[in-house]
């Protein structure tokens, strides 16, 4: 996966710059900071920040055992099965009634004192710092990415091909599952799969704005990227030609905006677009002469500002 390099103001100014460029989601890359704003006199910053991406790679669920303890003649492997059981069966009543016992006073005073003081304490603490300590933790960009480089798998390699066949299979399925008529091809350019469904009512599977689009290529990547263990290849679904013909809307659409800039000297914000989308425009605006564009705002509300040159 290759690296790309932006700056901005912010550290946050930087990484979206970097999303603009790589046209994914947050979610979907990973950052290194390579340099931040200096502090200054009276609160000014000095310099700008500096941040270094790529397309984050698959990562792969940590399978889960799921296997029972063996058993050993009808009896827990913890228990022992040689000839001391008798000498030990009435030490172990004894210890069985204890725990219960005990488990029932405890439990019941656990519960009372647990139940008054967690519920004061850890009422306030969800209504006011609980909450948003906990979503903070939750959210902690390092700490994820610690988790995701202590997770490994040990499967060997494999190939794209293996991840397109899977990749082509679960989207076949998928079009059965919903009645449609489809056909679906692949196109593999080293570890660039593309898969193209074909066919006729497919609107379903797209969606407004193509959302569906978007979690139906969630689910492929989870089918074959992520059940192969694939950590290598770029998976892009496209359905009926959507994504090629909203990239050509979109750059039809950039080329007259960029003419009312040129035309009128002010700058032209446009609606609030994915990172793809912004990419698309991004590109097509760095073809025209006279013309700049950049991003600004936050997620969901991140849009794209042309300005003349």
């Amino acid at each position: 996966m290759e690296w790309v390099e932006t700056t901005g103001k912010t550290v946050d100014d930087a990484r979206e710059s970097a999303l603009d460029q790589l046209g994914v989601a947050g979610d979907d890359a990973e950052f290194e900071v390579l340099e931040e704003p200096r502090s200054g006199l009276f609160g000014l910053t000095r310099g700008e920040a500096r941040v270094r991406a790529r397309v984050r790679p698959t990562e792969v669920r940590p399978k889960q055992d799921r296997r029972r303890g063996r058993k050993s003649n009808g009896k827990d492997a913890g228990e022992s099965s040689n000839g001391n059981d008798d000498a030990t069966s009435s030490d172990g009543n004894r210890d069985r009634n204890a725990g219960r016992d005990g488990g029932r006073d405890g439990g019941r005073d656990a519960g009372r004192d647990g139940g008054r003081d967690g519920g004061r304490d850890g009422g306030r603490g969800r209504g006011r710092d609980g909450g948003r300590d906990h979503g903070r933790a939750r959210s902690s960009g390092p700490e994820r990415e610690q988790r995701s480089n202590e997770r490994h798998d040990d499967r060997p390699p494999v190939e794209p091909q293996q991840v397109g066949d899977a990749a082509v299979a679960f989207m076949s399925g998928l079009g059965e599952a919903f009645g449609l008529e489809a056909e679906t091809s692949i196109n593999i350019d080293g570890t660039e799969l593309d898969v193209q469904m074909n066919g006729s009512d497919l609107g379903l599977l797209i969606g407004p704005g193509g959302r569906t689009l978007v979690a139906v290529q969630d689910l492929v990547r989870v089918a074959a990227q992520r059940r192969l263990g694939d950590h290598e290849t770029r998976l892009r679904i496209d359905i009926a030609s959507y994504r090629e013909r909203r990239r050509v809307a979109l750059e039809e659409f950039s080329g007259k905006v960029a003419e009312q800039v040129v035309a009128t000297g002010e700058a032209k914000a446009l609606e609030p677009m994915t990172s793809a989308d912004r990419k698309v425009v991004h590109d097509a605006i760095s073809e025209i002469e006279g013309v700049t564009s950049h991003s600004e705002g936050d997620d969901a509300n991140r849009r794209v500002i042309i300005t003349l040159t």
